[in-house]
């Protein structure tokens, strides 16, 4: 049994809240397939403000296993921050995200593995499209599209962030200091190769899911606001086309009157053209300037951690 001063070569990272049913059986599947690989591991496990015994529960683990360890934060800081903090925290050469109910089945973790050691920085586990209920499966589908036309670099659809990340690429994602960090695009944003393994996703064991419409809604608009200059750009865009419109407005406007027509319907509508153009590229403007100061002012902690189980004294990130 690996010991808190031995190194992990692996570290699986695993974020919680309200996973009492299911916190003990899913480090107990963990440690059944990193036994099998046979290298050095943790799991760490981050409570993201549970109002169960998941904490308790997780310190009961940390008590019976040193691999184990846990980091409790003093509040729900979300779907985003809170896994991603869990990452970076990790200690390991390579670190494997996954979700604490079953739905990121736990045997893909040897081949995971399998595929980093041949060279993959890195591994994602890519669930088979499966239809959703309205309205869930139609916003999902318009979030992937929309994404794909706007975004700065592609979205994988059906990636979850279930995976394995070699250090370089979790350090590449660190230095960026994402206030709110939308991993999955984060991933494809560092460039390095990624290779897909397909699943079908399992049932969640126990419990019930933290997810409903409105979060996933919250989680989709960040994830879009955090992968996309176009995004905030699209003002402009507006703008400039409204712009053009009067122009070829006013031009209808002066044939309009060498013609001997009443013009004042085209000055009427080349005035309001030309009115919404301009609020909406100064509107782009101060967008894109906004978005300019937030990359250049990032440095917020992700997570405010109230206690540490398991952690060695000297290891103590930062920016906590």
């Amino acid at each position: 049994m690996t010991d808190l001063g031995t190194p992990p070569v692996i570290s699986v990272a695993i974020p919680c809240r309200n996973e009492e049913a299911n916190i003990r059986e899913i480090a107990a599947a963990v440690i059944g397939e990193m036994e099998k690989v046979g290298i050095p591991f943790e799991i760490l496990f981050i409570d993201n403000g549970s109002t169960d015994a998941t904490a308790q529960l997780g310190r009961e683990l940390c008590a019976a296993d040193p691999r184990i360890k846990l980091i409790i934060n003093t509040r729900n800081f979300g779907q985003m921050r809170s896994p991603t903090h869990a990452i970076f925290e990790a200690r390991g050469k390579a670190v494997i995200g996954m979700c604490a109910d079953f739905q990121d089945p736990p045997n893909l973790i040897p081949r995971f593995i399998e595929r980093w050691q041949a060279g993959v920085p890195i591994v994602l586990g890519i669930r088979e499209t499966e239809k959703s209920r309205f309205p869930r499966g139609f916003f999902r589908n318009l979030f992937y599209s929309f994404a794909k036309k706007v975004g700065d670099y592609p979205i994988i659809p059906d990636a979850t962030g279930f995976g394995l990340y070699d250090r370089k690429v979790v350090d590449a994602i660190s230095a960026l200091n994402e206030p709110e960090p939308f991993f999955r695009g984060l991933l494809v944003e560092t460039g390095y190769a990624i290779e897909k393994i397909m699943y079908a996703r399992p049932q969640r064991r126990g419990g019930l899911s933290n997810n409903n419409f409105f979060v996933l809604l919250d989680f989709a608009i960040s994830g879009l606001s955090g992968s996309s200059k176009k995004l905030a750009r699209l003002p402009l865009l507006i703008g400039f086309l409204s712009v053009a419109m009067s122009a070829f407005t006013m031009i209808g406007a002066i044939f309009g009157f060498l013609l001997g027509y009443n013009v004042i319907p085209w000055i009427f509508g080349f005035a309001i053209e030309l009115q919404f153009g301009l609020l909406f590229i100064f509107l782009g403007l101060i967008g894109d300037q906004v978005r300019v100061i937030a990359e250049r002012t990032r440095g917020a902690p992700l997570v405010i951690e109230q206690e540490r189980v398991n952690f060695p004294k000297e290891y103590r990130s930062d920016d906590v």
